[in-house]
């Protein structure tokens, strides 16, 4: 999944209330250029140049996030060819729901994105368009493709059990991750089912679309006969993580 964002359009055509009903939806900070004028950009101007500096500033701050395993959304005008591109590739949502915003400077510099992901137009709700967004943006988990196995308990989800799902992601592209229903049964099994969900889906987020998270019995024993059609391996990463992690989780399906 693309993970940096720009909405561009016109000043007044929506961008905000769109931006921030995407945020949600894709556990994303928001950058918006005029917060970020009033608070790093001050010495910035309304020049075209100096459009072509804020939007490259913007771009540098969004992809820090990136780069920090983030999805940022820049809420931001980026009115012409120039600014695009200083502001670097994204996927693009244009807000295209009026044709002349309040301010006659911008409206004679701005040209229309002759490239971009998705078009906003007047006709439906911003959180309508932010879950059309959320299709584009995020691929659909197909239950037909090769598909990793990993089952546990996740009392409760941390990092050794991330970095041994995001290896199966490595090698397969899919998983599904089983959770025992081991709920209450000790005190080492606080989490229902739904909360473990919960927190395997935040910490998963920027893979969304590429997992699912399934209630199990209290599953004890695995046993198979031949020819079963998959695999059973399991993942050794480093020391660390064997040591956080140990056993508890197994990568049950793994395509080769």
């Amino acid at each position: 999944m693309l993970r940096k964002i720009l909405v561009m359009g016109l000043p007044g055509a929506g961008k905000t209330t769109f931006a921030n009903a995407l945020a949600p939806l894709l556990n994303a900070v928001v950058f918006n250029a005029d917060a970020v004028r009033a608070n790093l950009s001050r010495d910035l101007g309304f020049s075209h140049e100096d459009r072509i500096e804020h939007a490259r500033r913007m771009g540098w701050m969004c992809d820090r996030v990136v780069e920090a395993g983030g999805t940022v959304i820049a809420d931001f005008v980026c009115p012409t060819p120039a600014t695009r591109t200083a502001f670097g590739e994204a996927f693009t949502v244009w807000i295209d729901r009026i044709d002349i915003s309040r301010f006659e400077d911008t409206n004679r510099m701005f040209v229309a994105p002759d490239r971009f992901d998705v078009r906003v137009t007047a006709e439906g709700t911003p959180q309508y368009w932010a879950e059309q967004t959320l299709l584009r943006l995020r691929p659909a988990f197909d239950p037909q493709k090769p598909t990793a196995l990993f089952i546990g308990r996740y009392q409760p989800f941390h990092a050794g059990h991330q970095r041994l799902i995001e290896e199966g992601l490595k090698r397969v592209g899919q998983i599904c991750i089983a959770v025992r229903d081991t709920h209450g049964i000790d005190d080492k099994n606080p989490l229902p089912f739904f909360a473990v969900k919960q927190r395997i889906e935040t910490a998963l987020s920027a893979h969304a679309g590429r997992f699912v998270v399934v209630p199990l019995p209290n599953i004890t024993n695995v046993y198979h006969g031949r020819d079963v059609g998959y695999s059973i391996e399991r993942i050794v990463l480093d020391e660390t993580t064997e040591s956080i992690s140990a056993t508890k989780m197994r990568a049950l399906s793994a395509a080769p």
